[in-house]
C-alpha cells in the first residue's frame, strides 16, 4: 500500500471546512447514539499492524494513544455494524488534532451521542456528549502492560 500525500492533505481540508463550517453542515448531519471501540484511523484502514486482532483492543492501546497525539484522526468503530465515524470534536473540545481528550479514551468502549455527517463517503461524528464509558474492553491479548512483554499489571 503506498501512502498518497496529496489525498491525505484533501482529508485534512474536509475536516478543517467541517469544523470552520460546522453551523452550515449542521442541517444535513443525523443526531445519531452511537456504541463502539474508540480507535486509531490510520492503522486500521491502512491495515499496516497487519490483520484486524492486533489494529484495535489492548494490543494497539499504546499505539492508537501515540498516533492520537501525533494528529492521526481517532475513529470511533461501531460495534453494531461495523461503521467507523471520524470523531470531530468531543463537547465544547472541537480539537480534531491531538486533541487530549480523545487521547485519555482511546480503546474505550464508548457510547456517545453527537451529530454524525457523511460526506463523500467517509462518516463523521461531532460528539456533543459520552454517556457512558466502559474503559478498555476488547483485551485482544494478555498482556496489557505499556510496553511489549512488560509483565501483566492485573
Amino acid at each position: 500500500m503506498s501512502i498518497n500525500p496529496t489525498k491525505n492533505l484533501f482529508a485534512l481540508a474536509i475536516i478543517t471546512a467541517l469544523l470552520l463550517f460546522r453551523p452550515a453542515f449542521g442541517a444535513q448531519g443525523e443526531q445519531k447514539t452511537v456504541t463502539g471501540e474508540v480507535m486509531d484511523t490510520w492503522c486500521y484502514v491502512s491495515q499496516i499492524m497487519g490483520a484486524s486482532d492486533f489494529i484495535v483492543g489492548t494490543t494497539h492501546h499504546v499505539c492508537a494513544v501515540w498516533c492520537a497525539a501525533g494528529g492521526i484522526p481517532v475513529g470511533l468503530l461501531d460495534k453494531n455494524d461495523g461503521t467507523i465515524y471520524m470523531i470531530l470534536g468531543v463537547g465544547d473540545n472541537t480539537d480534531s488534532v491531538a486533541n487530549s481528550a480523545l487521547m485519555d479514551i482511546q480503546s474505550h468502549e464508548i457510547t456517545a451521542e453527537g451529530t454524525a455527517y457523511v460526506l463523500d463517503g467517509i462518516n463523521y461524528l461531532m460528539i456533543d456528549r459520552i454517556t457512558e464509558d466502559k474503559g478498555v474492553t476488547n483485551e485482544t491479548h494478555k498482556i496489557v502492560g505499556i510496553l511489549p512483554g512488560e509483565a501483566n499489571p492485573k
